[in-house]
């Protein structure tokens, strides 16, 4: 499994798109760099970015990795390997090399810039994005044999998760804004990773004061030790979950 794994890694990795991406990310950071010194406002900034370019493009990425890897996985299936550690191996080689990519594309500015307390809770919210949105396209991509209908599934998932589910969300608040909403908008927040990251990236930014009573509440929650386990566990089951359920379905599978 081992060896499967650091093959396939050093595959992506010479592919070029791990390298346009850690461009792209090292570009966005230094960009906002020289347009404001205030650290606090560059992680805002990038919050935008990671919240909305790490979900597309890793669905987008390990979905298309995935089918141009095919021959390569019967191949392994020929061998005396059990599915479970080529799925694994391909899993844990394909999120590593994205999660690498994201922590030189992002980090490294703030490195030779000497801020390291506001890139912190950046780079973590981006690493569990980017594995919570890798369990999906490998969920998308065994559900069907046909690329561009795993890849329509996989963008279904970004879009309903950055896009619709907020809409839903806001059209709750604004129908029953006469009770009280923050456990519900919590527990409906608990439903989308983007939200629950984006909502831990505004607290740990300090700027809860703008949210009103409802960011006093989330503060007050998030902040305490319940609530930084809460949003961690919620996290990782969000990374977990899509991908034994993608396990599941590729162990049953006839490729």
């Amino acid at each position: 499994m081992t060896r499967v794994i650091k093959y396939v890694f050093y595959d992506i990795l010479r592919t070029r798109f791990i390298l346009f991406y850690t461009l792209f990310l090292l570009v966005c950071t230094f960009m906002l760099f020289q347009v404001d010194s205030d650290f606090g406002k560059v992680v805002l900034s990038l919050m935008n970015i990671v919240l909305m370019a790490v979900p597309l493009i890793s669905v987008v990425f390990t979905t298309i990795h995935f089918f141009n890897s095919y021959e390569f996985i019967e191949l392994m299936l020929a061998q005396p390997i059990n599915r479970r550690s080529i799925f694994l191996s391909e899993y844990l080689a394909v999120a590593s090399s994205l999660c690498l990519a994201f922590c030189i594309g992002v980090g490294l500015p703030f490195v030779i810039y000497g801020a390291w307390q506001p890139i912190a809770s950046l780079l973590l919210t981006g690493v569990f994005l980017t594995l919570v949105f890798v369990s999906l396209a490998f969920f998308a991509s065994v559900l069907t044999r046909d690329k561009a209908k795993a890849i329509g599934i996989a963008l279904l998932f970004w879009f309903y998760f950055s896009l619709i589910y907020d809409g839903l969300l806001l059209w709750v608040v604004y129908s029953f804004n006469d009770y009280p909403l923050e456990k519900l908008t919590l527990a409906l927040i608990a439903f989308n990773p983007v939200d629950l990251a984006r909502i831990i990236m505004l607290l740990q930014l300090d700027i809860s004061a703008l949210m009103g009573y409802t960011g006093a509440f989330y503060k007050n929650f998030f902040g305490s030790s319940m609530g930084i386990l809460f949003s961690g566990v919620l996290l990782t089951t969000w990374a977990l979950w899509p991908m034994g359920v993608a396990l599941r379905i590729f162990n049953k599978k006839d490729l």
